[in-house]
């Protein structure tokens, strides 16, 4: 797993480290840069696969911009020259890159100024400032993954970058009524594969005997007897409604037996937020690494700490050791979280006096562990107790 993640000069993060966990949530008021560190992490993971351009960026979830977005600008501190990302591993593997893009002369594609890989033993890139004979637009490192064995931390830290993306649900894309951008699996960024990713999860524990993550999550959603998928939706769904191959059924447990059945166009979108966590932190094809903008969007207060309950467990499925960094904005989440265990890490975010973001791990000392016998985390964060709260 990625034990440190290192950002400098990108866009509102002048200079700030955070030691990951399994379960990472980034809370603070809109604006601070919560979404800047899952971006930066992109940035990092387009840089490690080998070029970073918009395309190899929006594939990974970010927000393609001018070099003048991503670049840090204060008015207290002059724009740096570089960007420079870096991501250290368990085992002291490293990737570090310093990128740039003029703000005068942009390119489509950034160039690579410095370049390091080291699995924590030796020095497998060293590349220092580009000589003018290597293509400073593409990364040497991702040219030395076919000489490293898969097994090596370096290769696995690599893959794990490469492989991560920002995943960001939307309601329109979940019901099927307009398509997905980006179609990374298992369920696409803004979740039009949501149907084929469910299909997978249902396989993966069609015979299982004993309570699986599926029986947890069909668990969460209180009003659903059964969910199936069906490509003959046409009793279902007016002809009038755009529709994929496959489609969610949903049984409501509650409604006459000859009209229980709806898709995901009729269905609560809030199960539908929930069966794309699921999926997401369930099966073996999702990312190692991988970021949710928004986790608790569409939820319930009571439904979003459910979930986040069951986040840790659900991402140690089949032996992986996957990660996930998310946002948030409501407080209940925090109610899910035990951030008594190391694997679950809580990030209060905000904005210094200079309007830089500072990230600071919510730890429960013997203070606030006194608070938070009378309170709730949730309660604490609204009475600015943790911080992370608007200056309003």
């Amino acid at each position: 797993m990625i034990k440190t993640l290192h950002i400098q000069g990108f866009k509102s993060i002048s200079d700030q480290a955070l030691e990951l966990g399994r379960v990472n949530c980034l809370i603070g008021a809109n604006g601070v840069g919560k979404s800047n560190v899952l971006e930066a992490l992109g940035v990092l993971g387009a840089a490690a696969n080998g070029v970073v351009d918009d395309e190899s960026l929006l594939r990974r979830g970010v927000r393609a911009g001018l070099p003048r977005l991503y670049k840090s600008s204060f008015a207290t501190a002059r724009t740096p020259a570089q960007i420079t990302l870096s991501a250290e591993g368990l085992h002291g593997e490293l990737y570090r890159v310093s990128l740039l893009n003029p703000l005068e002369s942009p390119e489509p594609a950034w160039s690579y100024k410095t370049e390091l890989l080291s699995d924590g033993q030796e020095t497998l890139v060293s590349d220092g400032v580009r000589s003018p004979k290597k293509n400073p637009k593409a990364s040497m490192a991702a040219l030395r993954m076919a000489e490293i064995l898969p097994a090596n931390p370096a290769a696995l830290l690599m893959e794990r970058l490469q492989n991560y993306a920002i995943y960001c649900p939307n309601t329109p894309t979940l019901r099927g009524i307009i398509q997905d951008m980006q179609s990374r699996s298992p369920v696409g960024l803004n979740g039009g594969s949501l149907a084929d990713g469910f299909a997978e999860l249902r396989r993966a524990f069609r015979n299982a005997e004993a309570e699986t993550p599926y029986d947890e999550l069909l668990g969460l959603i209180d009003w659903v007897a059964d969910i199936q998928t069906t490509s003959q939706g046409i009793n279902l769904l007016s002809p009038k409604v755009p529709r994929s191959k496959l489609m969610l059924k949903f049984t409501d447990r509650y409604m006459n037996a000859s009209r229980n059945e709806l898709t995901a166009y009729d269905a609560s979108e809030g199960a539908l937020y929930i069966i794309f966590c699921a999926i997401l932190c369930i099966l073996p094809a999702s990312p190692r690494l991988f970021a949710v903008d928004n986790l608790d969007q569409a939820l319930n207060p009571r439904l979003v700490a459910g979930l986040a309950s069951r986040l840790s467990t659900w991402l140690k499925q089949n032996g992986v050791d996957r990660q996930i960094i998310f946002t948030a904005h409501n407080p209940a989440v925090l109610d899910g979280l035990d951030i008594t265990d190391p694997d679950v890490r809580l990030f209060a975010v905000e904005r210094n006096s200079e309007g830089m973001t500072s990230i600071r791990r919510v730890e429960l000392d013997a203070e606030l562990l006194e608070k938070n016998k009378e309170y709730p985390l949730s309660r604490l964060w609204m009475m600015g107790t943790l911080g992370a709260v608007p200056n309003v």
